[in-house]
């Protein structure tokens, strides 16, 4: 679909808040800490990974490896995945397919929502409901960077386990977890390959207005205070897909549902008409914000083509 939007923020100026980032980001280890944990399936290793997040704070994260993959001492495939709002990387038993296929997986956890992972972010400004409207007023102390560095984060540390191949490691993730699929590979060279469901982080000015999302978060602190809506806006331009979708280099499955009143399609369409890479995306007249068992196979076929 023929959707496009203007950019929000100067790319050069983009590019430097986030080349000035990675750069200092590249100095601080992780601090990666692996033990063993329990799982019912028989030939699976489950390891609870914990690796230091955008500030410090402790990410928790599950590497499951498919033993007979594994067996032959070869480097396997691995998807990072990500959850959606309020979610968190659940039980090892949740990966079943993507094991079944022989990849690894690296499961990862969102700070301060529905896992057991915590946040060290300093609230430095009241902020309404939920996580995302937290510090809005500067985008390096918001919530949004450290989701953003956090998830560019566990590609390194899934990318470090001696299972995984490096030259086959794929994001994956829907609605957030789609989002910051996407965000993690525009700022994250080592994702060979990206599977974006009903995205978030597109559009995100449109999606403050119109959505129903986590962005609605964001529209009532705007609502109190009116004031500062263009420091705001300034603020999330920087996580925006829109903006960052240049700097994409791996391919890119999407998929989105026109009737779809969270993560808007117009907003979808306005990203996968930037990025630059190989890619396809998946149109859903009928549906809404869902990924559907035909949509689920296609990311199977998408990752198994790129894992050739």
């Amino acid at each position: 679909m023929a959707c496009t939007a203007e950019l929000t923020i100067d790319p050069a100026q983009l590019d430097a808040f986030w080349d000035g980032t990675l750069s200092k980001y590249d100095d601080i280890p992780l601090n990666l800490k692996r033990e063993p944990a329990e799982s019912p399936f028989p030939g699976v290793t489950v390891d609870k990974i914990t690796y230091n997040g955008a500030d410090d704070t402790p990410i928790h994260a599950w590497f499951i490896v498919p033993q007979q993959a594994a067996s032959d001492n070869k480097q396997i495939p691995c998807v990072v995945v990500f959850p959606g709002y309020t979610d968190d990387r659940g039980y090892p038993e949740r990966y079943a397919s993507w094991l079944l296929l022989g990849y690894a997986v690296f499961a990862v956890d969102v700070r301060g929502q529905g896992g057991e992972t915590g946040n060290y972010l300093p609230e430095r400004a009241g902020s309404v409901k939920g996580w995302v409207s937290s510090n809005l007023l500067e985008p390096e102390g918001s919530y949004y960077f450290a989701i953003t560095m956090d998830a560019v984060r566990a590609v390194d540390a899934a990318a470090s386990q001696p299972e995984v191949d490096p030259a086959r490691l794929a994001t994956v993730g829907g609605s957030q977890g789609g989002g910051l699929a996407l965000i993690s590979a525009a700022l994250n060279r080592k994702v060979t390959a990206v599977v974006a469901d009903i995205p978030n982080l597109c559009h995100m000015d449109h999606g403050v207005l119109n959505s129903g999302s986590s962005l609605t978060e964001i529209a009532q602190h705007l609502k109190r205070y009116p004031e500062q809506l263009e420091t705001i806006l300034h603020t999330i331009a920087h996580f925006d897909m829109l903006n960052l979708a240049s700097r994409m280099t791996a391919p890119v499955l999407m998929s989105v549902g026109w009737k779809d009143g969270i993560c808007l399609p117009e907003t979808i369409y306005a990203v996968y008409n930037r990025i630059p890479t190989e890619k396809v995306i998946f149109d859903y007249p009928f549906s809404g914000h869902e990924i559907n068992e035909f949509q689920n196979r296609e990311r199977f076929n998408f990752l198994q083509k790129q894992f050739r």
